[in-house]
């Protein structure tokens, strides 16, 4: 199936700015697996001059050879040797971009910098004392986030503050994940946004012509599906021991949200979980989390945060067995059908967060805030825990909310505990804001009405 490019308008602008100064630039594109950097790059680069390379798993040399042909057959020329070094190759492209303008890409640069170590001291030469002065506009892509951060972006890399822009790119959000979804209700999706993640390359497989439990089976809940083993394919791909790493996402999946709990259940040292865990945060598969405004690391707490993961390790991961052995539709009717509503609450909070972002963002909101998520702790009246799902903190005030995803109309009761809750911050000037997949009762708009400090947010109005 065709899919028209959308999204990444942001982006595509700030590129488009820098091509057009006409001077050498050096951009960093990075993010996880299947996010859609290539797909960026070459709407890009469409009807510009390109030298599009990819740096692959193998030798120095092979790779040379490969980074050789691709730029000949640019030229139009076949049958050429090799160049003899990478230092040839890069001033032959020098050369080349002195006389017009070049983007250079090199997608894939982990593979490249691991199979030759001396490559990013040898492209610093080059930026340094020949690119500088050229037409070159060189982008270096890759998807081991940890690698790009630290070997590319990194203060110890030969490259650092050679780079004139770097694009983290993260996964769609719900309004552009349903530019890909057409002829869908709203509803269903956000039922896709959720389980897929807003990871375009899984978007582009969910077809039209079929209902959601027809595309969640074919791609989930059938042995032969492509989202069938894609988490334990990413683990193989970015981490050694990708076997660990399934036992903590598992034992997260499960419930534990503290390190020694998740330690405990794994069986692994306290210390040698936290360096996974980082792993798995620098992927962004898991976030570590605090109360908002909280200072201290004593309420810290890991999560999936990549939606994805979450589904699978919640409704996949458990039920590999059955799936493989062909029940996947029974498995799906009777343990994930009953269950996608209470899965989609978690979503819908991070929907609600990123309208509330969008509304800050165009001046819509009462303040602009600085700092935005979850908030839990004790009520020091009731001497219970507490939980709030979304809280923003500004300098002089709060906005607190609830996320309800349910198949009811929201109850007055919901906002009366939200108001409860709020007298536990000290803030002068408080917003309380309810987030609702089909509405309101008549008591509850009556209330907040009355109030003057509460905002109904219904679903199909974000």
């Amino acid at each position: 199936m065709s899919i028209q490019f959308v999204g990444r308008e942001r982006e595509l602008k700030k590129l488009n700015d820098l091509y057009a100064t006409d001077d050498f630039q050096m951009a960093v594109i990075y993010g996880r697996r299947r996010v859609g950097k290539t797909t960026l790059i070459n709407q890009f680069c469409k009807d510009k001059p390109t030298i599009f390379c990819v740096g692959i798993e193998s030798t120095a040399k092979n790779n040379l050879e490969n980074f050789s042909k691709v730029v000949w057959k640019w030229k139009g020329l076949e049958n050429m040797p090799p160049f003899g070094s990478f230092e040839d190759l890069f001033s032959h492209i020098g050369t080349l971009a002195n006389e017009q303008r070049l983007i250079l890409v090199i997608d894939e640069y982990p593979y490249l910098a691991k199979a030759d170590s001396a490559i990013s001291s040898i492209m610093q030469m080059y930026i340094d004392h020949s690119w500088k002065n050229s037409k070159l506009f060189l982008i270096l892509c890759g998807s081991s986030m940890s690698f790009m951060e630290h070997q590319v972006l990194g203060y110890k890399s030969p490259l650092y503050g050679r780079r004139t822009a770097q694009f983290k790119i993260c996964a769609f959000d719900y309004r552009d994940s349903s530019k890909m979804l057409p002829g869908f209700s709203k509803e269903e999706q956000a039922l896709f946004y959720g389980v897929t993640g807003g990871i375009p390359e899984y978007l582009k497989h969910i077809e039209s012509g079929k209902s959601v439990r027809e595309n969640l089976i074919e791609l989930l809940f059938d042995d032969t599906g492509r989202l069938f083993e894609e988490p334990s394919n990413l683990l193989k791909q970015e981490l050694r021991s990708p076997a660990t790493y399934n036992a903590i996402l598992t034992a997260i999946a499960s419930g534990c949200s503290k390190q020694n709990e998740i330690s405990t259940k794994v069986g692994i040292p306290t210390g040698g979980c936290s360096n996974l865990l980082t792993s798995l945060i620098e992927l962004g598969i898991v976030v570590k989390e605090k109360p908002v405004g909280e200072i201290s690391s004593k309420k810290t707490i890991y999560q999936i945060v990549d939606q994805m993961f979450r589904f699978w390790y919640q409704f996949v991961g458990p039920n590999t067995n059955m799936i493989t052995a062909g029940y996947g539709e029974m498995v799906y009717d009777n343990f994930v059908a009953t269950q996608l509503s209470s899965f989609m609450g978690k979503v819908f909070e991070r929907m609600s967060m990123d309208y509330l972002i969008r509304q800050a963002g165009t001046g819509q909101l009462p303040f602009f805030f600085n700092e935005i998520g979850s908030w839990w702790g004790g009520n020091p009246k009731t001497h219970q825990q507490e939980e709030i799902d979304i809280a923003a903190i500004g300098q002089y005030a709060i906005l607190l909310g609830e996320c309800k995803w349910k198949n009811s109309l929201v109850e007055d009761s919901v906002l009366r505990k939200l108001i409860e809750r709020s007298t536990l911050f000290p803030y002068e000037q408080k917003y309380l804001y309810l987030f609702s997949k089909i509405g309101y009762t008549c008591e509850c708009t009556a209330l907040a009405e009355a109030l003057g400090n509460v905002t109904l947010v219904e679903f199909k109005d974000m």
